[in-house]
């Protein structure tokens, strides 16, 4: 079985931290070397404490305990730092009471670990694992081009082109923080997946599905239900659905079963110039410009599959 090579780049986030704990669960298919903290959700320190907060919740019984976490980039390359505390809470992990955290960043640098981790391994090595702002990859990406060889992929939750945008009317919120690293990134040259809104729109945290964990009788089962209850509060008012869609997830699970997600190879750019319609997603769907693919736009999830698959890892944690 091939075991991924992982680098994490995330700002935790109630569904990241799901996310990560996926991860977590997976050691047969994920080696993680390094999480790097980037600011979105919430601000880096912040976002620096809630990994820890995770890796303590999945406990010594899994690979958490040695996998080193950097600090990220603290806001983005050009604009001001935009958060999410209207969803999130102010800590960007509210609603699971979680100890006060042991673990302590290393006092290496986000870019500098993915630099150094990227030149350690061979040609196409490396797997990114991007869950928020593209800040810390773009700056790691322009500081040092030829890392750019050594990563098989990046599989990012981002964008949006049929759902459009979650923040602004016309952005999708990981790609609006910063989007002008999120065009650097488009401009790498490198093999992306964009698992965006379109995907974790049809992702929804019914009590169903959400009762599921809990039921799993575990603390982190436990853990998962709690932190998606809190944070679908905003979004079910925005939307009135019978449940939150959800983002992070869709990044370890597109890697542990691709064949549950359909897309096509696009070209997508990011507008970058328009304060209307900053961070939006030009998504050539329909191929009308001629421009070379540059992504793999995923545009339907089988859901229920998803949902189980989801389960059956975070039922693994203790």
């Amino acid at each position: 079985m091939l075991v991924r090579e992982l680098i994490c780049i995330t700002d935790p986030g109630q569904e990241q931290a799901v996310a990560l704990l996926a991860i977590l669960a997976s050691p047969e298919e994920f080696h993680v070397q390094a999480i790097v903290a980037g600011a979105g959700n919430t601000t880096l320190d912040h976002t620096v404490e809630n990994v820890f907060k995770v890796l303590e919740l999945a406990g010594p019984e899994t690979d958490a305990p040695r996998i080193p976490v950097h600090r990220g980039v603290a806001r983005p390359l050009i604009r001001p730092l935009v958060t999410a505390a209207h969803v999130h809470g102010e800590t960007g992990l509210d609603g699971y009471d979680f100890p006060p955290v042991a673990g302590r960043a290393s006092d290496e640098p986000g870019v500098a670990a993915i630099i150094r981790l990227c030149r350690a391994a061979p040609p196409g090595g490396i797997t990114i694992a991007q869950f928020c702002s593209m800040t810390t990859l773009a700056v790691a990406l322009t500081e040092a081009p030829d890392i750019a060889a050594h990563i098989d992929q990046v599989v990012m939750m981002a964008g949006a082109y049929f759902e459009v945008g979650n923040i602004t009317p016309a952005a999708e919120f990981n790609v609006f923080v910063d989007p002008h690293a999120a065009a650097i990134v488009l401009g790498s040259g490198i093999r992306l997946v964009m698992l965006p809104l379109d995907v974790t729109h049809q992702l929804r945290n019914t009590r169903a599905r959400l009762d599921a964990f809990s039921a799993l009788g575990t603390r982190c089962g436990r853990a998962v239900d709690e932190l998606l209850t809190f944070s679908e509060a905003f979004d079910l008012a925005k939307y009135g659905w019978d449940g939150a869609p959800l983002h992070g997830p869709v990044v370890p699970l597109y890697l542990l079963r691709p064949e549950l997600f359909h897309g096509r190879e696009i070209n997508a750019r990011v507008e970058t110039s328009s304060e209307l319609t900053m961070g939006m997603l030009v998504a050539d769907w329909w191929g009308v410009t001629g421009l070379p693919a540059n992504v793999f736009y995923a545009r339907d999830v089988d859901a229920e599959p998803f949902y189980a698959e989801l389960t059956a890892r975070i039922a693994r944690l203790p």
